[in-house]
């Protein structure tokens, strides 16, 4: 493989920042979709060139784009929803009062198998597909119709569906995370839904142990073993091995287990990443040390990882969407900063560059691995 092109969403426009297999010199592009708020964008894996964004506003509402050329140039795409199974049809911004309002589109998951084929998390909570290329796109209601739908409640950050996994061996299986709602999976192909939040436990809801109410921040497979999930929670870092239906606590040594991403080495199951952070009033690194954090034994013990980034005076967080890994050889692994830094490690996080300073805060990053 040639190349990476690391896709990132900030608050006030899109990036896209290229390089070789070497990953030591960076082509930096945009800002796209400049002053927009660029809450995702995600390229196909199996066509290197088409790219879809969410950019929204609170001025202009929602739109979404595609790319067909890797970035250089974009064109918006459909910009009405349908819902079945549910009253009404609601377009972005339509001031038609419904109890279920559409904010934002918060992920882009695209088809592993089809470019033309992308799922959608909104906000509030509920998920979409599209199989036309993002011209038209319907609800995949039974989500929304679950009986717990009701005890389902906003985060700090709204009530968004940010988290769509698609397992590689069995497409019509699909994993969600709602904030806070916790995680479902479907084994239909989004027909249906089970909860699957047994063993997460949550301090501030009624009842700790509850079915739903939980709030996920971030969840991330391996696509060599789609039934093992790894989970960054509002406190605690869970790992499961049956498909989400039990987990267990795999925070281990962490010096705090409260952050937003996690995610998993493209060569060994058993390696993940976070990024820890004080606390959930305070969004920031512990002691001004921004480090990520590693454990090649899936959990329970972790190594800091502070090799070129700052261990001083460093008050940034790492939102969870803003951490992505690559697929070359020497897995890369990145992550972009709310203070508009993008890091990259080319070794796996043995040592670190910033790619960027001075971008608008960084809301995701995404990672193309070029042939």
């Amino acid at each position: 493989m040639s190349g990476v092109r690391v896709l990132v969403g900030t608050r006030k426009g899109a990036f896209v920042l290229s390089s070789d297999a070497g990953r030591a010199k960076w082509e930096v592009s945009g800002p796209h979709f400049a002053g927009w708020e660029v809450y995702h964008l995600k390229g196909s894996p199996v066509d290197p060139n088409r790219i879809y964004a969410s950019q929204s506003s609170g001025w202009f509402g929602q739109l979404l784009q595609r790319s067909d050329d890797g970035g250089k140039t974009w064109a918006p795409v459909g910009n009405k929803f349908e819902y079945e199974g549910v009253p009404g049809t609601h377009k972005w911004y339509d001031g038609t009062p419904h109890p279920w309002e559409f904010k934002r589109v918060w992920h882009l998951e695209p088809s592993l198998s089809d470019p033309d084929t992308v799922y959608a998390g909104v906000e509030d909570a509920a998920l979409f597909r599209t199989t036309d290329g993002g011209n038209t796109w319907h609800e995949l209601a039974g989500l929304r119709q679950h009986g717990t739908g009701s005890e389902w409640q906003p985060g700090a950050g709204g009530m968004g569906l940010h988290t769509i996994l698609i397992d590689p061996t069995n497409p019509n299986r699909i994993y969600i995370a709602i904030s806070a709602a916790g995680a479902f999976r479907s084994d239909d192909g989004g027909v249906s839904w089970k909860a699957i939040n047994k063993g997460l436990v949550s301090q501030y809801i009624p009842d700790p142990d509850a079915e739903v109410g939980h709030c996920v921040h971030r969840m991330t497979l391996h696509p060599s073993r789609p039934d093992v999930l790894f989970m960054q929670k509002h406190w605690d870092v869970m790992r499961s091995d049956n498909a989400g239906d039990l987990w267990t606590e795999v925070s281990g040594d962490l010096p705090t287990d409260f952050g937003f991403p996690i995610e998993v080495h493209a060569h060994e199951p058993e390696t993940i990443y976070v990024v820890p952070i004080k606390s959930d009033s305070e969004h920031f690194p512990i002691d001004g040390q921004l480090r990520v954090y590693r454990s090649r034994t899936g959990g329970n013990s972790w190594t800091p990882l502070t090799n070129g980034l700052p261990q001083s005076n460093c008050y940034v967080n790492v939102l969870r969407e803003a951490m992505a890994v690559d697929r070359l050889d020497s897995c890369g692994v990145y992550f972009g900063t709310t203070g508009g830094q993008v890091y990259v490690s080319p070794d796996s996080g043995d040592t670190w560059q910033a790619i960027v300073h001075d971008l608008p805060a960084v809301v995701s990053v995404e990672v193309q691995t070029l042939p």
